[in-house]
């Protein structure tokens, strides 16, 4: 298995460096709950301190495989939106000593955050950061995340992924935690936008803070590891976060290296 990306690199540690705050996104969740189940993929039943059973939204399409736990300790934000069918949605799941992030679009605005704060390092010194942008030219389809513009020392606009990341064994981060197609198109429009000779980028946002690495979960999704390694050899840029966290916010806390 082979390291990808630069030396990992404390966030707090940048931040000392540089006299800014580590970046983080707020995010309040208030209802504290117990997990009951999770079904027909965007619902979860939890149960509130008062008895009250809650059917919440659930916004990871994903198996949340290692999180269909009985009894857990979760946190729920709310809406006061009165067209949403649901008020409530999961956000968290306490895992240990730890609270893990289950809401992948959260992953996508830690990412904005980290990138406006110089982290990655090697993603710095972009002044525009567009979201959801569909790349144009021969790729048709194949909407990403990021295109990063207007660097001072790099003319060509780089292209980002984000993929959130729950699922854990030991210290090591694994994506996909189910088959992914849609993942394997993304990596094969990186592959083209990096041979038109664009940067292309993937950025691993990992919600929990006991990990240390993040590698593919190829036992789960063999062909998407083989895609991941394909596009690292043909030049598309991999790398990890860690965040911490919390009822209030997620901070990131440190570069990971992605294992392959």
């Amino acid at each position: 298995m082979i390291p990808h990306g630069e030396a990992p690199l404390s966030a707090r540690r940048q931040a000392r460096a540089t006299g800014r705050p580590a970046p983080a996104i707020s995010r309040d969740a208030p209802l504290a709950a117990r997990f009951l189940r999770r079904y027909k993929r965007f619902f979860a039943d939890v149960e509130t301190a008062d008895g009250d059973t809650l059917t919440v939204h659930c916004a990871d399409p994903g198996s949340l495989r290692g999180f269909h736990r009985p009894g857990a300790a979760v946190r729920c934000s709310t809406s006061d939106n009165p067209k949403r069918r649901l008020r409530h949605t999961l956000e968290m799941m306490r895992i240990g000593r730890i609270w893990v992030g289950l809401h992948p679009a959260r992953g996508n605005d830690v990412a904005d955050a980290a990138i406006a704060a110089g982290v990655p390092r090697a993603l710095s010194g972009y002044a525009r950061r567009d979201r959801e942008v569909t790349p144009g030219g021969e790729i048709a389809r194949g909407r990403l995340d990021f295109r990063l513009s207007d660097h001072l020392h790099d003319a060509r606009p780089a292209w980002l992924e984000v993929k959130s990341v729950t699922l854990a064994e030991g210290s090591t981060a694994l994506f996909p935690d189910s088959v992914t197609e849609r993942g394997r198109r993304h990596l094969e429009v990186l592959r083209t936008l990096r041979g038109r000779g664009e940067r292309a980028a993937l950025l691993f946002v990992v919600q929990r803070a006991d990990c240390d690495r993040v590698a593919p979960a190829d036992a789960i999704d063999p062909a998407y590891g083989e895609a991941l390694r394909r596009a690292a050899e043909d030049g598309v840029e991999l790398f990890a976060i860690g965040t911490r966290v919390t009822a209030h916010a997620i901070r990131v806390e440190r570069e990971l290296p992605v294992v392959l």
